[in-house]
């Protein structure tokens, strides 16, 4: 496990945030394992966590977090203004906020991300299967595209440093 003595003040708050809401790294890092493990050889569960976690570093990807649970938190407490409310509630096909600030943080890896974002959209698997289940009561309009969004983000950043054999930034 990666220790994250040095985070700030939102780093801890957006992964505090992630695991009340349900999400493990362990979850995420699946995602990535799903993305990529037919183009990496070797490719471990670590790896995938190691680059989860560098993710989750930079603060772009931090505010999306934030701002995302807290309109799925809203919505669930009914104190959003309507037409708002009920299209973060229902998850409205058409609204499409949730993917744009998903995008905020698949754009922070390059093009690959956004081909990964897409694909794993329409896959939905493991925890994505999850939040996209409406029987829980929660809304996770926001949250699942988060969530795909930094799996993609990190399956991208694990293809660019296996390419150049380094970790990157």
């Amino acid at each position: 496990m990666e220790q994250h003595t040095n985070a700030t003040a939102l780093e801890k708050k957006a992964r505090s945030w992630l695991q009340e809401r349900g999400v493990t790294i362990d979850d995420i890092a699946d995602l990535v394992y799903y993305l990529q493990n037919k183009y990496q050889d070797n490719l471990t569960m670590d790896d995938c966590r190691h680059h989860v976690h560098k993710v989750l570093m930079k603060r772009e990807v931090q505010n999306a977090i934030i701002t995302g649970i807290q309109l799925d938190v809203l919505a669930e407490k009914k104190l959003l203004e309507e037409p708002l409310q009920e299209a973060i509630s229902i998850d409205e096909s058409l609204y499409g906020v949730d993917e744009i600030i998903a995008f905020s943080i698949v754009n922070v890896y390059g093009s690959i991300g956004f081909t990964n974002y897409g694909y794993i959209d329409k896959q939905k698997p493991g925890i994505l299967a999850k939040l996209n289940d409406k029987s829980t009561g929660q809304c996770h309009t926001f949250l699942d595209d988060l969530v795909g969004a930094i799996a993609a983000a990190a399956s991208s950043r694990l293809a660019h440093s296996a390419a150049n054999d380094r970790d990157i930034d």
